[in-house]
């Protein structure tokens, strides 16, 4: 089985197909910024579940968020649980800089 992933800006999301079918297995919603991509929302249909389709999505989406010099923003349960178990792309997650003061 072949996942291919392809961001689709005007829609926001990524989108992965298996074996080049025109259907969506399954996609990724993001909002872009300056600085950072915050990661959504996953949905991977159910007929590819467990077979690689979620992962395909996060590795893809966060090669590009590093290539174009850009942080990661896990808001997506997916997202951050695939982070915590990667952590090659541990780096790419965002941290506020803002401090509190007394």
């Amino acid at each position: 089985m072949t996942v291919e992933v392809s961001d689709v800006p005007e829609a926001k999301r990524y989108e992965a197909r298996v074996d080049g079918a025109s259907e969506v297995a399954g996609l990724a919603q993001y909002i872009r910024t300056e600085e950072l991509v915050a990661f959504v929302h996953t949905e991977v249909a159910p007929e590819y579940e467990g077979r690689g389709v979620g992962s395909a999505l996060v590795r893809t989406a966060l090669d590009e968020t590093r290539a174009a010099g850009l942080r990661a923003l896990p808001t997506c349960p997916f997202f951050a649980g695939w982070i915590s178990r990667h952590p090659e792309y541990q780096d790419l997650v965002y941290q506020s800089r803002s401090k509190v003061s007394d």
